[in-house]
């Protein structure tokens, strides 16, 4: 990438770095090393940015890295890292609720309690920000990310803003899609929650979060649930089916405690864990047909060689 010329870099407000590692960027604390990594100052200066970025850099969205791996080759290219930057959350005057791509399921859930909405609750379950939750349809507990979208604001390479209605994406489980297949990124949603009572949306989160706790092993870093459920079946089921809970790939484990979990055990490379993925994938397939579909996003370049 060429930098920015003198006169943009002083315009700039945000912070460029060079040469970063992604495993303080990634919940599953592994992965290789980016190009440069653009934190910006807020919606505006990421405008400015994108308006002077090659057309032919790479670009890749990032939020806290909760449903991502970066190969151990790292990255070509600049992360946009949103998390914390693009933080705007307000109730407008028709009702509905403006949250900006870089807030955190939790803090969107707990702002439902503080006005008094729900519907939100289910927000608390799922460790990412909203422009990843917006970008995978994410949800947890029977409820979805785009069940509660009324309309979104997008960039483009060119630091275009625009709103979008619903009806311009193909939508399904874990899946969002524009129908023009335009390269745009989630920078905002306006999102409808029903009036409540804040103090049932707060017990609802605690319950919410008790079932998250009890059944799922936040102790060591992960990315979430790593495969799709097949239509009509649970992923978890089919693999301690097939015998592989605890299966380990140097420091990658399924885990013990939920079998759709890949946890780092402490030294886990992301080779160690997109293995473990490959493995699991063609053992479940093998013995029940079924062939289980990466929900988590998979990045960068493999080490030389490529995975044995």
């Amino acid at each position: 990438m060429a930098e920015p010329n003198q006169f943009i870099q002083k315009a700039l407000r945000g912070s460029l770095r060079h040469r970063v590692d992604m495993s303080k960027h990634t919940s599953w604390r592994a992965g290789g090393v980016a190009d440069r990594i653009y934190q910006p100052a807020d919606l505006d200066d990421l405008i400015l940015f994108l308006q002077n970025t090659p057309a032919n850099e790479p670009l890749y969205a990032v939020g806290l890295g909760s449903n991502l791996l970066v190969r151990d080759g790292g990255l070509r290219g600049t992360v946009l890292l949103l998390h914390g930057v693009l933080d705007k959350l307000r109730l407008e005057t028709d009702g509905s609720v403006y949250c900006e791509a870089g807030v955190p399921g939790a803090k969107l859930a707990r702002f439902g309690v503080l006005h008094n909405l729900q519907g939100a609750e289910f927000f608390a379950g799922i460790p990412g920000t909203l422009g990843g939750m917006l970008a995978m349809n994410a949800g947890c507990y029977g409820s979805q990310t785009w069940d509660k979208v009324q309309r979104v604001q997008t960039i483009n390479r060119l630091g275009e803003v625009r709103e979008r209605e619903v009806s311009d994406y193909m939508i399904g489980y874990r899946h969002v899609a524009l129908c023009d297949r335009q390269e745009e990124w989630f920078v905002a949603a306006w999102l409808k929650f029903s009036d409540g009572a804040g103090v049932i949306a707060r017990q609802e989160i605690k319950v919410l979060l008790s079932k998250r706790i009890a059944s799922q092993p936040l102790n060591l870093p992960n990315a979430g649930s790593v495969f799709r459920n097949p239509e009509g079946d649970h992923a978890a089921r089919l693999i301690e089916q097939c015998g592989l809970k605890g299966q380990r790939s140097g420091g990658a484990q399924v885990s013990e405690k939920h079998a759709n979990f890949i946890v780092n055990l402490g030294m886990a490379t992301a080779s160690d864990i997109e293995r473990l993925i490959n493995r699991v994938q063609a053992t479940v397939e093998q013995q029940t047909g079924v062939r289980l579909q990466c929900e988590v996003r998979i990045i960068g370049e493999p080490v030389q060689g490529g995975l044995p």
